[in-house]
């Protein structure tokens, strides 16, 4: 088995709000020295929640993406906030952007984002059985709600608003974890 690289020193280079730039240099076992730059967060991560109205109509978002200057269709998201459990960061978001609770809410997986060079976590939750709640949310102006159907999930890829990765893929695990149920 390959032995992880040496940490040889980790300095930081610049703090926003959201990251911290670091230099880490790197000693790897077969004694080659890199410097690699890396984005830390600070936060324990975020959730992704596959929000299903009914067996077969997951709710989307549209929301403004300020990173690809659009609008971008995708599944609710958000922080985990210090002190809460990845379901309860799952139930508070929906409730928030989209204003629907859930009775039950199943964690599906933790995915990276560019892991050679970020260290953020997102865990993606499946929330099914809804109820009608809602939380004031941080958005800074209403999210609209788009149903859409599991079954077409092909036409989805073919949206122009619709290229978040992240929830490209939880909406394909969720999509064949539901299909395999009996």
């Amino acid at each position: 088995m390959t032995r992880k690289p040496v940490i040889t020193r980790t300095e930081t280079l610049a703090r926003t709000r959201l990251f911290r730039v670091e230099s880490v240099g790197l000693r790897f076992s077969n004694g080659t020295e890199v410097e690699f730059e890396r984005l830390r967060s600070p936060s324990r991560g975020a959730v992704l929640v596959v929000l299903m109205l009914d067996a077969d109509t997951v709710l989307l978002i549209r929301e403004y993406a300020a990173g690809v200057e659009r609008y971008e269709l995708a599944l609710p998201k958000g922080r985990i906030e210090d002190g809460e459990a990845v379901v309860e960061a799952a139930n508070r978001e929906i409730m928030e952007e989209v204003g629907y609770g859930a009775r039950r809410l199943t964690p599906l997986k933790i995915m990276t984002l560019a892991p050679g060079a970020f260290d953020h976590a997102t865990h993606v939750v499946l929330a099914e059985e809804l109820y009608p709640a809602r939380l004031e949310g941080d958005e800074p102006e209403a999210l609209e709600v788009v149903p859409w159907r599991l079954d077409a999930l092909a036409e989805l890829l073919e949206h122009e608003e619709c290229t978040e990765a992240r929830s490209i893929a939880a909406l394909f695990m969720a999509r064949d974890l539901l299909c395999a149920r009996p």
